[in-house]
């Protein structure tokens, strides 16, 4: 099933229409769908599936269709919701229409105006949710240039897309694995790629500190930036600057809502993600992220397209997907992607 597939709650107390609703928007518009037998039941499925668009008939025992849609109205007043009927009377499309419905279709079901009507309204629902979702403000912390970016450049990609605020912090310049000046271009490169604000300190590069002046530093850029979400490096990892950086984040952001450690190509087999977030739509723009690290390419196989792509389709395996970013969560208390749709639970 595509990451952006609509999905569909399609309610009707006959079987063999639901199967009909149900095959039509599978094969033709490519919808995730789920059916449920009356209203009471399509209520108990909506914490859970999250629909995209409600397809409701109107005649149904126990909650008809018109309670369920307001229902719908006090529980997820954004979500759209088609109504059905076999009855073509004036009085019954006056009735869905003044219970807020988005559409009214009469059976038997045109096919095709059944699949554009939950395409058009999919895409509606979604930007509604959008725009409706407060925005969040990220800060993603490495140790050197070009970490961010391999960890969670795909995330961040979806948090530009989201409309998120986006900073990057980089507490040394990386002189040990290359020219210090030439990895704080491609750092700004990249943050412009992104549409991130940049932060470069200049911590001594293998001698990064997990107290003191490193917790120093990113308090001052927290105080700053109030996010409400951070990513920052793994403690299980090989590299004692990113174990440092790790430890000094979850102190200097103890206040923080949500933090999450991202993966780095010196992780550990300790390394257990709790997270699996899809980035199928954001790999090539990740990919893209670390073209701007030039200097770093010749040397280090894991900036490698190849390489990246084959790490993400690995974790495909827990999140799903063909492209995934896998977090430990230190805390959370807010989505990590505004989009619903882009980030899965473990299952």
């Amino acid at each position: 099933m595509p990451q952006d597939a609509p999905r569909v709650l399609v309610v009707d107390d006959d079987p063999d229409v639901a199967l009909l609703v149900k095959t039509v928007l599978q094969r033709r518009a490519g919808c995730e769908v789920r059916t449920a037998g009356d209203g009471r039941a399509a209520v108990d499925a909506l914490p859970e599936f999250a629909p995209d668009v409600v397809v409701t008939d109107i005649e149904m025992p126990g909650l008809d269709g018109l309670e369920l849609l307001a229902e719908l109205r006090r529980s997820d007043p954004l979500v759209p919701v088609i109504v059905m009927t076999a009855h073509v009377s004036v009085e019954y499309a006056v009735s869905a229409l003044r219970a807020q419905a988005d559409e009214f279709l009469t059976k038997p079901l045109d096919n095709a105006r059944l699949v554009e009507a939950v395409t058009r309204l999919a895409e509606e629902g979604r930007a509604r949710r959008e725009a409706s979702r407060p925005k969040d403000v990220v800060l993603a912390i490495g140790a050197h240039p070009d970490d961010v970016e391999i960890g969670v450049g795909g995330i961040l990609s979806a948090h530009a897309q989201a409309g998120d605020a986006i900073t990057i912090l980089t507490l040394s310049r990386g002189a040990r694995g290359g020219d210090a000046d030439s990895r704080q271009h491609e750092s700004l490169a990249a943050a412009d790629l992104l549409g991130a604000r940049l932060f470069v300190k200049d911590l001594i590069d293998t001698e990064i500190s997990g107290g003191g002046a490193t917790v120093r530093l990113i308090e001052e850029v927290v105080r700053e930036v109030q996010p409400t979400i951070v990513y920052t490096h793994s403690t299980h990892d090989r590299h004692q600057d990113h174990r440092a950086v790790s430890e000094a984040t979850v102190v200097a952001t103890r206040r923080v809502g949500t933090v999450a450690c991202y993966q780095s190509p010196s992780s550990t087999i300790d390394f257990r993600p709790t997270r699996f977030v899809r980035i199928d739509s954001f790999l090539e723009r990740k990919l893209r992220l670390l073209e701007c690290f030039g200097s770093q390419t010749a040397t280090r196989d894991y900036l490698e397209p190849d390489f990246v792509t084959a790490t993400a389709r690995y974790w495909s395996r827990f999140g799903g997907g063909a492209a995934v970013e896998p977090l430990e969560v230190v805390r959370e208390t807010a989505e990590f992607i505004g989009a619903h749709e882009l980030t899965r639970r473990e299952s």
